[in-house]
């Protein structure tokens, strides 16, 4: 029996599953917090200011490995055939010449600007409005593959920023990677910038990589953006390679870090939301959701459908992204379960004055399930609250990450779960936002599928997303589709299969169970998002402009 193993690097966590390859049966899995991270070193929210240390990501790789394997039968790690990694994105670091994150190195290790820039770092506004401007007026769109608006949240911005604000890391800042990319490099020992395989996922939905230009853009371009990337692109990349791609095979220290053997092949790595797409059984029509604190919207289309077609201000068209033969479409929202997030820790300020612990936290528990279910009891023609979702900023359709969040309508009768029955409704607001501009364009929409945990334990969410959209929502069975998506393509590098979409077949988990949208209720939540757009196009063109 062979088995592969999943990894899948999120915001907060790393989670390791261990699979039987010809069935897609879990054998065992582990999730590990980042430490630092947890401990909210390195990140200053107020600034928009989010770091990630390397340790942390090698720490949780070594540890989840050995504690799933730790849990799987006797047997099973000398049979671990192949290992894929997933992760947030764009989340890049600089890089010396080795190799090695500068925050590795002893002189930067409590330096923010060495480290991982996360996903969800916005410190890079002003370098984002910069790389639009030279885009528009140059002779080639080079944000034409990426929705035609480049985001603070992607690579070339953050590396300009870290850079420009931080003198005392740029002799040492040879080359810059992306963390899903770093990952497979580490343990396949081929970190030198000559040696990397990069992936064609980030490549070319961040870093601004098309073949009808020659690959990165020119150097001139680049260095308009900022004189200090001078000499960055000739030290990158020109080819990039879709995750069907083997990297290399563990390395010996790796091995036996991890307790595996060296004949393991490692797959080029990806983000979470296309592996994800890809372990929820993603095909031409279907519309992915992968929803936690943010969403990921993927969808694949064949040659023929897109042809030439550009589609504006979306996160991206790239050939092979997501499933190899097909072009890879990405959308999502700057924030979902963050800003339900938020509007707890607003309700729990009196809590900090609490100073029985376990009392505290077990408050805290159960503000989301009981606000949900007395939100779910408010009719939508009492929704008297409306709220505009941007709280983070927006990313798709048409990304800025200056426009903030809003709430109106409210009196002196709104309770909170009035108002977050209102945050509900504004997330799926700026869903159907994004599933509009797919349609817009000609994309067809056959069927949503949700995963992640929202998809899975928040039911209220669900139903109220589903009708919103007026459309079925399906919910992978599965709670860590990213991580079966990483080792259907460990199950492709490893030989097992020869597509994955044969992976797929064999390995898919299938689905738990549908939200069937309520028409009455649909029908009122149309009026209710012409609202919505007229308040979110005040808002971003008079209050925020």
């Amino acid at each position: 029996m062979k088995y592969v193993i999943g990894l899948d690097y999120g915001t907060d966590s790393a989670r390791a599953i261990i699979v039987e390859a010809e069935t897609g049966k879990e054998i065992a899995s582990s999730v590990k917090y980042y430490k630092r991270w947890k401990e909210g070193k390195y990140c200053v929210p107020a600034k928009n200011q989010y770091r990630q240390h390397p340790l942390d990501y090698v720490e949780s790789l070594e540890e989840s490995v050995k504690e799933a394997l730790s849990k799987a039968p006797k047997g099973v790690a000398e049979n671990v055939v192949g290992i894929a990694f997933d992760t947030t994105g764009s989340t890049p670091v600089l890089i010396n010449q080795d190799g090695l994150p500068l925050s590795l190195l002893p002189e930067y290790a409590e330096n923010p600007n060495a480290m991982f820039v996360l996903w969800k770092d916005h410190t890079a506004i002003a370098e984002a409005a910069k790389i639009n401007e030279l885009a528009k007026k140059s002779a080639i769109d080079y944000t034409a593959y990426e929705g035609g608006i480049y985001s603070s949240e992607w690579v070339w911005a953050k590396i300009s920023h870290v850079l420009s604000v931080d003198e005392s890391i740029r002799k040492d800042a040879y080359s810059w990677i992306e963390h899903c990319d770093w990952l497979p490099a580490l343990i396949t020992g081929k970190t030198r910038p000559a040696d990397l395989v990069r992936g064609r996922c980030a490549a070319g939905h961040k870093a601004l990589w098309h073949p009808s230009w020659g690959g990165l853009p020119p150097e001139e371009f680049l260095t308009a953006i900022n004189p200090l990337l001078a000499g960055f692109r000739s030290r990158l990349f020109e080819e990039t390679y879709p995750s069907n791609t083997q990297v290399g095979r563990l390395t010996e220290e790796w091995a036996k870090r991890l307790g595996l053997s060296t004949n393991v092949a490692v797959a080029a790595g990806a983000f979470d939301c296309h592996f994800g797409a890809v372990g929820a059984e993603i095909t031409p029509g279907a519309f992915v959701r992968v929803i936690g604190t943010s969403t990921c919207d993927v969808m694949v289309v064949p040659y023929e459908e897109i042809g030439d077609k550009l589609i504006p201000g979306i996160c991206g068209q790239v050939d092979g992204s997501v499933i190899p033969g097909l072009v890879g479409l990405e959308a999502g929202q700057s924030g979902f379960g963050d800003i339900y997030a938020w509007f707890k820790r607003v309700l729990e300020f009196p809590l900090q004055f609490v100073s029985d612990e376990k009392l505290r936290q077990e408050i805290s528990d159960k503000i989301i399930p009981a606000l949900s279910e007395e939100a779910a009891k408010i009719p939508v023609s009492e929704s008297s609250v409306l709220a505009v979702d941007w709280m983070n900023g927006r990313r798709t359709p048409d990304a800025n990450q200056l426009v903030k969040g809003t709430i109106t309508g409210l009196n002196l009768g709104s309770s909170a779960p009035l108002i977050f029955k209102a945050l509900v409704e504004a997330t799926a607001f700026g869903s159907k936002a994004i599933v509009d501009r797919f349609i817009e364009n000609g994309i067809e929409i056959k069927e949503v599928i949700g995963i992640g945990g929202i998809s899975l334990k928040s039911p209220f969410v669900m139903q109220t997303l589903a009708d919103v959209l007026g459309m079925p929502i399906k919910v992978a069975r599965t709670e860590q589709a990213c991580a079966f998506g990483a080792a259907m393509f460990a199950a492709v590098v490893a030989g097992v299969y020869d597509k994955v979409e044969e992976a797929q077949k064999a390995m898919g988990q299938g689905f738990a169970f549908e939200y069937i949208p309520n028409e009455e209720n649909h029908s009122l939540y149309l009026e209710l998002y012409k609202k919505y757009q007229a308040i979110g196009k005040f808002t971003e063109t008079t209050l925020f402009n």
